[in-house]
């Protein structure tokens, strides 16, 4: 087994390594301190990677984007200090399998981790708390996805898989103040004001895989 650790703070890359070679005693481990070494190391596809979100030179949500789209088989978790509904919803989409907490004891990480042998996804307690808050506040208005235009259902689905504005607009071939035109109208239609809810809307209505929705042709 092979793992994969992108972590940019020499300590904590030290600390997740022992916590892996704890659950897998066998793996291989190899580090990287920024997205350009992961990148470097990706060619022998891991079994797992633990990719933290922020790094010197980018983000982690373009790694996790890199390997979903290149369907790699790789189980990726993210291990990070930011838990706002922003990041958990943006790695999510961007095909995380897990989502870690730094600031949680070693030991409920190892606990965690175990999971993933049953097929169970690594989420600390306090994320999986937070994305069923998320279903349950958001289901009232699943159905006003029906109100979107069929351009809207697009930025909608891209949305849904972590773009930010200038990477939908060089999607679709708008301009950034037309997709944030588009955004915005959505966010009115579906009675919401994030990014974050605007994502949950998508999964709900089937907008994560491939983009397909109910105005898709």
């Amino acid at each position: 087994m092979r793992i994969l650790i992108v972590e940019d703070i020499s300590e904590t890359r030290r600390w997740l390594a022992e916590i892996a070679a704890e659950v897998f005693p066998d793996a291989q481990i190899d580090t990287a301190d920024t997205l350009r070494r992961a990148r470097m190391l990706l060619p022998n596809a891991p079994d797992l990677a633990l990719i933290d979100l922020g790094l010197p030179d980018g983000s982690g949500l373009d790694l996790l984007r890199q390997l979903r789209d290149a369907q790699s088989p790789t189980v990726c978790v993210v291990t990070t200090v930011m838990g706002d509904d922003a990041s958990v919803v943006g790695a999510l989409s961007a095909g995380a399998q897990g989502y870690l907490l730094k600031e949680n004891p070693a030991t409920l990480l190892i606990h965690q981790l175990r999971q993933i042998h049953m097929g169970l996804p690594a989420l600390s307690p306090s994320i999986a708390r937070r994305i069923m808050e998320h279903f349950s506040l958001t289901g009232p208005n699943a159905t006003a996805g029906q109100d979107l235009t069929e351009r809207e259902t697009e930025v909608l689905a891209l949305i849904a898989r972590g773009l930010r504005n200038s990477e939908v607009g060089r999607e679709l071939g708008l301009a950034n103040t037309t997709v944030a035109s588009y955004i915005k109208s959505i966010y009115r239609k579906l009675g919401i004001s994030s990014r974050a809810e605007a994502s949950w809307h998508a999964t709900r209505m089937g907008l994560n895989s491939g983009g397909q929705g109910p105005h898709s042709r």
